[in-house]
């Protein structure tokens, strides 16, 4: 009573292929795999990319004439002005 039996699904195949065509719904199967194609991709250049950054050592803190000079952050009492 509350299942879905297999001649109602293949009525609504039946009908989809009817609205949609043939064409159409081979169509839709190609962008989709070329749409998982194309994440998958994307993600193993990310996975690449990643670990480019990990392998390699930047120097792009490090300026031509030498490493910059060191900034004092100790903290100064303040003198009263009274």
């Amino acid at each position: 009573m509350g299942g879905i039996s297999i001649w109602q699904l293949a009525i609504v195949g039946i009908l989809v292929v009817l609205l949609f065509g043939r064409g159409k719904i081979s169509e839709l199967m190609g962008d989709v795999a070329k749409g998982i194609k194309s994440f998958k991709k994307g993600m193993k250049d990310d996975d690449e990319t990643e670990a480019d950054v990990a392998g390699r050592v930047t120097t792009d803190h490090v300026q031509a004439d030498g490493p910059a000079e060191p900034i004092d952050v100790t903290p100064r009492k303040e003198r009263d002005s009274a």
